[in-house]
């Protein structure tokens, strides 16, 4: 059987999209294609995996004035969508399963001109405008969240869960350890602002750095981007340091293979809380500080984090009422108390469904049978 993928753009519609195909292939075997931009996460992720990888031309969907909005939607979407329908008829899938963002758009609308089964992924807990356009017409809807499903038709939704990609669980820290030069006696923290990097984070942990390494050592991904120069400024940060407090900070722009044992090095997470980073700390049982990102569609990003502040399994601090002092005090507080670091972490796993990736390619073969 064959199965096209289609989505990406963040991290979040990609792992979900990769833990799926490992489960196709585990389970039925299934040849898999994906569908995807050139500028996405998805693009480096995917061929890593293994997986043929398809690049089609992306015009965002944005709900607001923006003069991008003219080229992307004059030009760029029509011309991925000729390009899905060209991809789809050479090979002749017999599902498309799209994971979100506006890159899935076009391949789904070319599936339903070529009346191929469409399955759809919502990871998050506030559906994105491409996932509810897309959903009007897929065969099955498969849902993270139950609050996922407003909007949707019952007798099509799933809730399926979230996904974790495998290579993310299973890891090590006396690995993490050697390869970070850190302590084992002394508590990591894990500060991510999703595969891009956060300013906003970057800044206020910058700001902080000598009186948080006096509490704990931290595993900072940092981005590297150009723009804000973060990457660099963290750099000159921590060569300022003493040497004791430097040896206990680890900063990287990206983080590959390694995240496995980073997060099982890590007591607390600091972080975005976009699909991929609230899924990740759900299944591996991880307490975290979530930072939404302010803006973005149906703010789903504090949707995503009240959701787990809710369970008991994270602590929510608006962008706007962040500040250094108060994200030192928060995980200060937090690193106080190991029993409630492991409270806090075994009510993020319940939120969690172990076997998602199975249910959503049970879906995927279902559709496939028509």
């Amino acid at each position: 059987m064959r199965v096209v993928i289609a989505g990406g753009g963040t991290g979040g519609h990609t792992s979900a999209g990769l833990a799926v195909a490992a489960a196709l292939q585990q389970h039925g075997g299934a040849d898999i294609f994906w569908i995807g931009s050139r500028t996405g996460i998805e693009a480096r992720r995917v061929p890593e995996a293994g997986l043929p990888f398809r690049v089609i031309s992306v015009g965002k969907l944005r709900r607001y004035w923006d003069w991008q909005n003219v080229p992307d939607l004059a030009v760029r979407a029509p011309a991925g969508l000729v390009q899905a329908w060209r991809l789809l008829r050479r090979l002749r899938p017999a599902v498309l399963f799209a994971t979100g963002g506006f890159v899935a758009l076009p391949p789904a609308l070319a599936a339903r001109a070529l009346a191929i089964p469409i399955v759809v992924h919502e990871q998050t807990s506030v559906p994105g405008l491409a996932n509810r356009i897309v959903a009007r017409f897929a065969r099955h809807i498969a849902l993270s969240f139950p609050s996922s499903g407003d909007g949707f038709p019952a007798e099509r939704t799933s809730i399926t869960g979230n996904p974790l990609r495998p290579e993310v669980s299973g890891g090590s820290r006396e690995a993490a350890y050697r390869r970070f030069g850190l302590d084992p006696a002394a508590p990591i923290v894990y500060v991510t602002g999703g595969a891009q990097g956060s300013h906003a984070i970057n800044r206020m942990v910058g700001e902080i750095l000598p009186a948080l390494l006096g509490i704990c050592q931290v595993i900072h991904q940092t981005g590297d981007n150009a723009e804000t120069g973060d990457r660099a400024w963290l750099a000159g940060r921590a060569q300022a340091l003493a040497e004791p407090l430097r040896r206990r900070y680890a900063h990287l722009a990206y983080v590959g293979a390694e995240l496995r044992d980073v997060y099982a090095a890590a007591e607390l997470v600091v972080g975005r809380s976009g699909a991929g980073t609230v899924n990740e700390c759900l299944h591996l049982g991880k307490a975290a500080i979530y930072i939404p990102l302010p803006g973005t569609s149906g703010d789903e990003q504090t949707a995503n984090a009240h959701l787990v502040e809710t369970a008991g399994g994270g602590v929510v601090i608006p962008q706007a009422s962040l500040t250094p002092a108060g994200l030192l005090d928060a995980v200060t507080r937090l690193l106080a108390d190991p029993g409630v670091l492991r409270t806090m972490g075994g009510r993020a796993r319940s939120l969690a469904v172990p076997d998602a990736a199975e249910r959503i390619a049970r879906l995927i073969f279902e559709a496939a049978a028509g």
